[in-house]
């Protein structure tokens, strides 16, 4: 099977730290370029990485015809924008989450990528780890009963006003950056969409970005409620309750790339812990997504369900 040949759009920390290096030891993907808007940037990353080919602007990467698919780590305001191009220009793009600022801008999205018929998927890389899906075959299964609760805390510190998660400009703040995880996760272990949901936002009185955000996704058949925060010392954890027993996810979005990972399954008295290998949850990810570019299968998380997640962001804001 060839090898998807990758430009990655810009330089950021997540790009450079950790999906390139994983990309580079996946079996599907080749970083063949990376553009930055400061050429000295890009060539700095690409000597840094061993990436053969540099550019000093985004719309040079997208005319290279010898890329097949791009990589969109920018800034929340442009992965709708730079995405809807890389698709004019008959690239397939992986874009991180959340994939844009609104559900409005989503289909713009889904309209460029069924005009162009390139593959459009947004970043989750927890649909493809290991434990994530195994939880999901553990609660599919009925053995913890039925799914009736998650509860979630996902925290780190940043109060650094550089950042773009400190810049509402650029679509900061927790609930953005972290909330969409716990989010995504609910929406797919419960297997539905909310119907209602309540939220409680504390902002950052500098930044006026969310700092803290707590909320209450009101499922059909249960309940789900988060915690996330960057201004907290840093923690994970995720736990899902049933009638019949619950699962606990030990390092449930960070998940080391280096050492194993585990849950915690609780069915009556009895309590068993599954080890899963070391993976990288970012080279499963990229290989997932040029697979279905190579086979003409589906993404792992396609836009429709990112048009989904957006919504309850949304509705999540909109509740202050």
């Amino acid at each position: 099977m060839k090898k998807i040949r990758f430009g990655i759009l810009g330089v950021a920390k997540i790009a450079t730290e950790k999906v390139i290096p994983a990309m580079q030891k996946c079996d599907l993907c080749e970083v063949a370029a990376i553009a930055s808007r400061d050429q000295g940037r890009a060539k700095s990353a690409a000597a840094q990485l061993g990436i053969p080919a540099a550019y000093g602007s985004y719309e040079e990467l997208l005319a290279d015809p010898s890329i097949d698919a791009i990589y969109n780590p920018l800034p929340n305001q442009l992965h709708v924008p730079w995405s809807i191009l890389a698709a004019q220009a008959g690239k397939h793009v992986l874009c991180e989450k959340p994939i844009g600022m609104s559900s409005a801008e989503v289909g713009p999205l889904i309209e460029a990528r069924d005009r162009t018929g390139v593959k459009i998927a947004e970043a989750f890389m927890i649909h493809v780890h290991p434990q994530w899906l195994r939880t999901f075959d553990i609660v599919q299964s009925g053995e913890i009963g039925e799914l009736r609760a998650m509860h979630c805390v996902f925290s780190y510190f940043n109060r650094d006003p550089a950042n773009v998660r400190n810049q509402p400009e650029c679509g900061g703040g927790g609930l953005m950056d972290i909330g969409c995880y716990p989010i995504h996760a609910a929406r797919w272990l419960f297997g539905v969409e909310p119907h209602r949901v309540s939220s409680r936002i504390e902002r950052d009185p500098e930044f006026g970005v969310d700092h803290t955000t707590s909320g209450l996704l009101d499922f059909p058949n249960g309940q789900a409620l988060f915690t996330v925060s960057m201004q907290m010392n840093p923690f994970q954890r995720v736990q899902f309750f049933g009638t019949k027993g619950d699962i606990e996810i030990e390092i449930p979005f960070n998940a080391p790339p280096d050492r194993e990972t585990r849950i915690f399954v609780r069915t009556g008295q009895a309590r068993r812990t599954e080890t899963f290998p070391v993976c990288d949850q970012y080279a499963l990810q990229s290989d997932a997504f040029a697979r279905a570019v190579v086979g003409g299968g589906e993404v792992p998380v396609s836009l429709e369900n990112a048009l989904g997640n957006m919504r309850v962001i949304e509705a999540l804001k909109n509740c202050v």
